[in-house]
């Protein structure tokens, strides 16, 4: 058992041997989704991937001490007896607890259940059911210590795929950093968000003030960009005028304030962009998360240029 993901197949198969339920499963939450890691079914048909809702679970209810960790009868259990799930599938009897990160935050659950109800002798098997989850967080936390080292390691290595004129990631480095975190994502379901930035008035600056001062503005982005995003971050130039960030570990409502932290970084230097967001989920990879963020900013790009339009016509009719 030398990763989490080991770990988990063995302590499932394990428990479910000796409670004799029909599933046990390793699970990840994140927002309202309630996502199956790792399962050993013999009824439900559940398979890793599966992705339900965390607030219709039996397992939300426990992490909120509002039902216990082991119900021989869910029925008798009132926040049981009305969590929507047990209207979608027959759980007669349940075990939980949860899976907790390094800092005492929730990561998922290793939980059990079972369409009969089971003897109140069930219970006697509370104290090594808390032991199997306390172990499972402590190899999943190593795990997550061992995997950033490895992200600082990656950094380090992808240095060589810089952008000459920027110093940050080009897009080679972006592509190879890129894959790296979509693994990541694929053990651990922890989204990540990606912005697109693309600089508004390069072009005129060039045709202006010629292709140094253009080089200078890309310069003063990328600065900014670095300044407003966090340490494990991914900022590259992806050509041109146009930058990409990974936003790691990081959900819409964190993917908005890096985005505007970014714009306000911008605006410092007096820089105006378009910008484009986009989150990943248990339908939207990273690459695709690229990809719709991209058009968010073409779209954005497009509207103010129509507003100006319209606004340039209103001037010249006044």
């Amino acid at each position: 058992m030398n990763d989490f993901e080991s770990a988990s197949i063995r302590a499932l198969a394990f428990l479910r041997r000796t409670l004799g339920f029909q599933l046990c499963m390793v699970t990840r939450t994140e927002g309202n989704d309630w996502t199956v890691l790792h399962s050993d079914d013999r009824g439900y048909g559940v398979v890793p991937g599966d992705v339900f809702n965390w607030d219709d679970s039996f397992c939300s209810e426990m992490v909120k001490g509002l039902g216990p960790n082991i119900a021989s009868d869910s029925s008798q259990v009132p926040a049981y007896a009305a969590a929507e799930i047990g209207r979608k599938i027959p759980i007669g009897a349940y075990i939980g607890v949860p899976l907790l990160l390094a800092d005492g935050r929730l990561f998922g659950t290793l939980c059990g259940i079972d369409p009969q109800s089971r003897p109140d002798s069930i219970s006697e098997h509370q104290e090594l059911i808390e032991l199997v989850g306390e172990m499972l967080s402590t190899i999943l936390q190593m795990e997550l210590r061992v995997d950033e080292e490895e992200r600082r390691a990656e950094r380090y290595q992808a240095q060589a795929l810089t952008d000459a004129l920027t110093g940050v990631y080009n897009r080679a480095g972006w592509v190879q950093l890129l894959a790296k975190e979509e693994a990541r994502y694929q053990r651990y379901r922890q989204s990540s968000v990606v912005i697109v930035v693309d600089l508004d008035e390069l072009k005129a600056i060039n045709d202006r003030d010629g292709h140094a001062a253009g080089d200078v503005l890309i310069k003063r982005a990328a600065f900014a960009l670095q300044k407003a995003s966090r340490a494990e971050d991914i900022v590259a130039r992806l050509g041109g005028d146009e930058f990409g960030i990974i936003g790691v570990n990081c959900d819409w409502g964190g993917g908005l304030a890096l985005c505007e932290r970014i714009k306000e970084a911008l605006e410092e230097e007096g820089i105006k962009a378009s910008y484009g967001l986009a989150v990943t989920n248990k339908t939207v990879r990273i690459s695709e998360a690229l990809t719709i963020a991209d058009r968010a900013m073409y779209e954005q790009k497009r509207q103010r240029k129509s507003a100006d339009a319209e606004r340039l016509q209103g001037m010249h009719g006044v």
